[in-house]
């Protein structure tokens, strides 16, 4: 499917204005029974085609710009790690699969593809340079030769691994912008390098855009990126674009691995969903801290991005998206109910402080603190089942550490 013509490049919308990207399509498709919770790889691409493509034509319906392949999670190590079925496509059919199906939904509508990569088993099992950017190479074959109009590298707990495949898309695919986000909090990496660094080390690497991804709700993603924007700038790199792809979960209580910390991950986030007011406010919020490229990741549905267009139309020279315009419940003066009629108005949905209807919840959890990652025996990877052996060993950390009073 060849793109629409006259469609300007990514780099020259984000100086123009504000980019819409997309949602996160392994959470939406779990939930609609697509993807497999735990793994989180995206062989829907082959087994259901059509689901994969009916999400897209739904986020650009709702004003994305940028539509990203569903490759999420697809190294090679990754869709054969614990056993995974996966594995039995390979990253090669996965990724072009992924690549027609956003291709051809997307360019008719004038939007962006961008080819997207995430962190590796690899990484934290080795942390070999070497081995690492083998397997970012296998998969950008696909996307080199399916001409994307940018690459997206993102989900990372370690910068360091961020750097490198930033690297190794640049060498690979030079000419194509690169952006580069990380799933860390406003502090640190997992590893300790603190939030602003991170910024500053991603540009080094050569990434045109820096961010935020996952993790984290939207105002605590919008912390981080604030912190990368200030350090980044003082450091001298004066054309980068920076971007946003929070989850749609608040998780003020969320700790250094995020809302996979939190003990209702993943069957149990519901309650903690943003309204879409609040998506209205992160989008603006976003837009007046000085950053261009912004959607969404877990637990974003097309009307979270929805509200992230309505909100920018302005600044988007009148944008409206296809799905229509919310315009702060001005639809509801048809509702049959005159209380339902008062609220009509931008003031009303504004102030509003929902109810969750759970009197019996707390407003917060505690969360699972294993204090482990890139390097330690649990987090190991490997291509064989998890074994009982395996899962009594992390049963066994985690009474030690409830007897310490950490979980």
């Amino acid at each position: 499917m060849p793109r629409a013509t006259g469609v300007r490049g990514f780099l020259e919308r984000l100086d123009r204005g504000p980019v819409i990207g997309d949602g996160g399509f392994v959470f939406a498709l779990e939930k609609r029974g697509y993807v497999e919770a735990g793994p989180w790889t995206p062989e829907a691409v082959i087994e259901h085609p059509e689901a994969v493509k009916q999400l897209h034509r739904e986020f650009l319906r709702a004003g994305a710009d940028v539509c990203q392949a569903f490759t999420f999670y697809a190294s090679e190590d990754k869709l054969k790690n614990r056993g995974h079925s996966a594995g039995s496509h390979g990253v090669m059919e996965i990724n072009q699969a992924a690549c027609d199906i956003v291709k051809e939904v997307t360019y008719p509508e004038g939007g962006l593809v961008a080819g997207g990569l995430s962190q590796t088993p690899t990484y934290i099992t080795t942390q070999d340079k070497a081995l690492v950017q083998a397997e970012v190479r296998k998969q950008c074959e696909i996307f080199k030769k399916n001409e994307v109009d940018l690459m997206i590298c993102e989900y990372y707990d370690h910068v360091e691994e961020a750097e490198w495949h930033v690297e190794a898309v640049k060498d690979f695919m030079p000419g194509v912008p690169v952006c580069a986000s990380l799933c860390i909090n406003e502090d640190t990496d997992v590893h300790g390098v603190p939030t602003g660094e991170c910024g500053v080390k991603l540009a080094r690497a050569g990434a045109d855009v820096i961010g935020i991804n996952c993790h984290y709700d939207p105002f605590r993603c919008l912390d981080a990126v604030k912190k990368m924007i200030k350090n980044v700038k003082a450091a001298g790199f004066d054309k980068v674009h920076f971007m946003i792809q929070p989850l749609a979960f608040m998780t003020p209580d969320a700790s250094v691995q995020g809302f996979i910390d939190l003990p209702e991950f993943p069957f149990a986030l519901e309650p903690r969903i943003c309204t879409r007011w609040e998506m209205q406010r992160y989008a603006r919020e976003s837009y007046e801290a000085g950053i261009r490229f912004i959607g969404g990741c877990c637990g974003f549905e097309p009307y979270h991005i929805r509200a992230v267009s309505e909100e920018l139309s302005a600044e988007r020279g009148g944008f409206q998206p296809a799905s229509g315009m919310i315009n702060w419940g001005a639809c509801l003066k048809k509702h049959t109910k005159p209380w339902v009629r008062a609220r009509a108005s931008k003031e009303y949905w504004q102030n509003l402080k929902p109810g969750t209807g759970r009197p019996y919840s707390s407003s917060l959890s505690k969360c699972d603190q294993w204090g482990i990652t890139a390097g330690h025996e649990l987090v190991h990877q490997h291509e064989e089942e998890t074994g009982e052996e395996e899962l009594k060993k992390g049963l066994d950390f985690k009474k030690r550490l409830v007897h310490k009073g950490v979980c």
